[in-house]
């Protein structure tokens, strides 16, 4: 049984037109909501931390990633000293500090 060649070219499926624009134009609007919604946000936070930790001076009420809350002691060029207890100082990365409270959050015992 075979056929023709006439009947099997008939029977091809037709080449697909536009398909290669339309497909750069999703991409490019994929990659601008992934900029809007991933990127943009997190540059914007990773700015306002660092505008934080610039600002870091003796005194400030802190809190660091690891749940220490302290009042600030020293600051350096990379690294701060928190004091966490009477008499009890703790050498910290600036970059530790994942928020400042406000004045007189930490009562002193």
């Amino acid at each position: 049984m075979s056929l023709p060649m006439s009947i099997t070219l008939a029977q091809a499926a037709p080449a697909a037109q536009g398909g290669g624009i339309s497909m750069i134009i999703m991409m490019v609007v994929l990659f601008g909501l992934m900029y809007f919604m991933m990127i943009r946000p997190q540059m914007k936070r990773q700015k306002e931390h660092r505008t934080m930790v610039s600002a870091l001076a003796k005194g400030d009420e802190v809190v660091t990633n690891g749940g220490l809350a302290g009042r600030v002691d020293d600051v350096g060029e990379t690294f701060i000293t928190i004091e966490i207890a009477p008499n009890v100082k703790v050498k910290l990365q600036k970059g530790a500090v994942s928020q400042v409270l406000p004045k007189g959050s930490l009562k002193s015992s």
